[in-house]
Order: structure tokens, then C-alpha cells, then sequence
């Protein structure tokens, strides 16, 4: 992976994992402190106490999520 790069990768019915230089900004336009975090996992279920980030609630409720990208049909954009 580049230096600059950011590598977004979801996990089997788990959170979205990020690696990479990132800005994470709230709806209000807060950013999160993310020093010392060369990665982190972002919930993607709904069930995290620590949202936006995973706390591994998806194991708990039986969060199924979709792994593999849909492909678009010819001339969507």
C-alpha cells in the first residue's frame, strides 16, 4: 500500500476496516482525534455503543452484510 494511500476493506459480516491517512468528520463537522490510529474498523451494522466505530456488536445480532461489490448494468452511471 502507497504511503498516501487509503484502503477501505470490508469485512464478512463485520465492519468496514480503514487503514490509511484519513479525516473523520461528524454530521455537526466535529473530527475525531484519530493520532495514533494507523487503522480503525467503522461499524456498518447499527449495533456499536461506540459509534461510528465497530465494538463488535455484528457477531452478537447476527449482522448479515453484503461482501462483494454488485455490478452495474451496461450504461449506469
Amino acid at each position: 500500500m502507497a504511503e498516501n494511500e487509503v484502503k477501505i476493506t470490508v469485512r464478512p459480516n463485520g465492519p468496514f476496516r480503514v487503514e490509511g491517512p484519513v479525516k473523520l468528520v461528524d454530521v455537526e463537522g466535529r473530527e475525531w482525534d484519530l493520532t495514533g490510529k494507523p487503522a480503525f474498523s467503522l461499524c456498518r451494522c447499527g449495533g456499536s455503543t461506540n459509534k461510528p466505530f465497530c465494538d463488535g456488536t455484528h457477531s452478537k445480532i447476527g449482522f448479515q452484510g453484503a461482501e462483494a461489490a454488485v455490478a452495474r448494468a451496461e450504461g449506469e452511471k
